[in-house]
């Protein structure tokens, strides 16, 4: 596989804390590292979420939150700016509300970095074949979820996950607003 040049092991243009906070794009296979980086942040997220929202004994609002987040990771894999930017949204209005932290401004931080990676990503074009993107692969657990579900499920739930994301945070900013009006003085 090597010789077919298919291996996928291909080196990065940088290293793995530059491209987590500060990633560019100088050839395809750094646009498909970056998407499926933002992929894993994602899904990492939404994980975490429903774990603590489960622990505090709110199951059904983590289904919702773990959906809101992983959904939107299979957007960002798939290069979509609303994605990731709902995602970074929700997650600054989280902060915000429940109180910065350094583990939660870091994850701010890595959905942001999400956020610059998907806009360059869909603003880059060379006319070589750099452009051209690498095979997903299909090999191991890790290929299947990172690689083929979401490019297998954004495109049927793409529309859904809009709508589904811009209702959620419509509730999440009027239940915010809700609770500044009536927080004594």
């Amino acid at each position: 596989m090597q010789t077919l040049d298919l291996s996928g092991s291909e080196s990065r243009s940088e290293g793995r804390l530059k491209s987590l906070f500060w990633p560019s794009i100088r050839t395809a296979s750094d646009l498909d590292y970056l998407g499926t980086q933002g992929f894993w942040v994602c899904t990492v997220v939404a994980v975490i979420s429903l774990a603590l929202l489960i622990f505090t004994g709110k199951p059904i609002i983590g289904a919702f939150v773990f959906l809101f987040y992983f959904l939107g990771g299979v957007g960002v894999r798939e290069r979509s700016q609303y994605g990731a930017a709902v995602i970074f949204l929700m997650y600054v209005l989280d902060t915000v509300t429940s109180g910065p932290g350094v583990v939660r401004i870091l994850i701010a931080a890595l959905l942001l970095s999400n956020l610059r990676a998907t806009w360059i990503a869909s603003h880059w074009s060379p006319n070589s074949e750099e452009a051209i993107l690498p095979p997903r692969f299909s090999e191991t657990w890790s290929d299947k979820f990172a690689d083929q579900l979401p490019m297998w499920l954004w495109p049927k739930l793409r529309i859904l996950y809009y709508v589904f994301s811009a209702c959620f945070l419509l509730l999440v900013a009027v239940g915010l607003l809700m609770l500044a009006r009536h927080r004594p003085t």
